[in-house]
């Protein structure tokens, strides 16, 4: 069930209305109503998957308590690594194990052993990375003493299968959501309006930039051998904000719905595409999973103290972890590996803390060189995206190659509905909507009118409904 759909169209309303009008007497009433929801909406992928997602739900409940309530440190231990290591197996199995059997065989063969690898014909559980993460934060956080455990199993599970962020994120903290849970919410009209706002925004992101984009960027980056280095650039730029849209779209959407509901989620996405270097992009990008990789891997191996070796063994660590995390694949790595390298420069200099706060131009020299900061970023991350984009690193190589070799520069016409320059001034539109946009608390604020709000519509059923592309990229994930 996705959160374009006609289906999800129908189901929102329903949970909103039964949430406030029919069991909003007590906390427990609304808790367990949004837990019925988010199973039935999880069972609409695969119902058998809902097994995995109850068993992971209780394993780390249930290892929280035991975590808390143990007198020693052996005992203390014994069930955090359990949690860890049942919940990674689990990842590792149905994420990961195929990768590295059929790695570990082409690496025999390569040496001359001959063998064929026993690869398991599994569906990967939809959200699987998040809700997995969702755990473990918790898990961790209780082992090192942040946080007490949750012994109400109701609320517990609501933090893991919440149906708003359950596939896709973003990566909430149960120092964060539960103590919202907990609580019995009241309806708030300005709360809901400013969702709803931000919700539709979501939708124009998804359905008008990320589905037309994708269009375009599949027909360049699947015939790339045949096209010029004009239509090899704008396949890049096209699929940097494919993904921009379709992720960044999902979590407004997330973030918007759960306002109906009276929680507030993390921030996932601060208008990364503004940024004037690396650093500053990872602080804006999927804020959530690199916070995640920063407070529970990163740090702890010691972040940015140390050594030079150990600050950069640290850096291509998290980078590397982070691409594998978004896919049993070797263009994943080299995608997270191509990010540490840009990252490298800024921290070896000590400048990687330099672009806190968010840029405000007033168009004089320094303007210039911010401006020309936040393009070169964006060419870096649309190569890096290359890779990540590409079926093989061959491939990606070979992108990349046509680009500075093919030589044509001339527009290229694509076999199918749309010309370039049209995307082109759809995306120039956007930016400049992401810019005006960029300071403001909400995507899109209430100060927006009917007749904003009524154009946003007018995009999706005039734009959108072009497109075959429906689905989420990050549900892969």
């Amino acid at each position: 069930m996705f959160f374009n759909s006609l289906t999800f169209a129908v189901f929102l309303p329903i949970v909103f209305i039964l949430y406030w009008f029919v069991f909003n007497k007590t906390k427990s009433s609304q808790n367990l109503i949004l837990i019925v929801a988010s199973y039935y909406f999880y069972s609409c992928w695969d119902w058998r998957f809902l097994f995995l997602l109850v068993f992971s739900t209780f394993l780390d409940y249930y290892t929280g308590i035991r975590i808390e309530k143990s007198e020693n440190e052996k005992s203390r231990k014994f069930w955090f690594w359990l949690s860890i290591g049942v919940n990674l197996g689990f990842l590792g199995l149905f994420k990961y194990y195929n990768f590295f059997a059929s790695s570990f065989a082409e690496l025999l063969n390569g040496v001359g052993l001959k063998t064929s690898p026993f690869l398991l014909d599994v569906v990967l559980p939809v959200g699987i990375s998040f809700y997995t993460f969702h755990g473990l934060s918790y898990v961790i956080d209780i082992y090192y003493k942040r946080i007490k455990a949750e012994y109400n199993f109701i609320d517990y599970s609501l933090f893991v299968s919440y149906f708003p962020l359950l596939v896709a994120g973003p990566i909430e903290r149960a120092t964060h959501l539960l103590p919202e849970i907990k609580v019995k919410r009241s309806f708030n009209y300005e709360q809901a309006k400013a969702g709803i706002y931000q919700f539709i925004w979501g939708l124009v992101k998804k359905v008008v930039i990320a589905d037309t984009c994708a269009t375009y960027a599949n027909a360049i980056f699947d015939n790339y051998p045949s096209m010029n280095s004009l239509s090899l650039v704008l396949g890049a730029i096209y699929f940097a904000f494919q993904i921009y849209g379709d992720f960044s779209g999902y979590s407004d959407m997330a973030l918007g719905m759960s306002k109906l509901f009276g929680l507030e989620l993390l921030r996932n996405f601060n208008y990364p595409y503004f940024s004037r270097d690396i650093a500053e992009f990872w602080r804006r990008w999927h804020i959530s999973l690199s916070s995640w990789f920063r407070d529970y891997l990163y740090i702890p191996l010691g972040g940015s103290k140390g050594s030079k070796y150990k600050q950069v063994r640290n850096v291509f660590v998290i980078f590397v972890v982070s691409g594998f995390w978004h896919g049993a694949n070797w263009t994943y790595i080299a995608w997270g590996f191509l990010n540490a390298v840009y990252f490298l420069p800024l921290l070896l200099l000590k400048k990687n803390r330099n672009n806190i706060e968010a840029t405000r131009l007033q168009w004089n020299f320094e303007s210039l060189n911010t401006v020309f900061h936040i393009i070169l970023t964006f060419i870096l991350s649309c190569i890096a995206w290359v890779f990540f984009r590409a079926k093989s690193i061959t491939d990606a190589f070979l992108y990349l190659k046509g680009i500075v070799t093919n030589g044509n520069f001339a527009s290229q016409y694509l076999s199918n509905e749309r010309y370039n320059y049209e995307l082109m001034l759809l995306i120039f539109l956007f930016v400049w909507a992401e810019w005006n946009n960029r300071f403001k608390e909400e995507p899109i604020s209430g100060e927006y009118s009917t007749v904003k709000l009524a154009l946003c519509f007018i995009a999706i059923l005039s734009l959108g409904t072009y497109s075959d592309y429906k689905e989420f990229i990050y549900f892969q994930f």
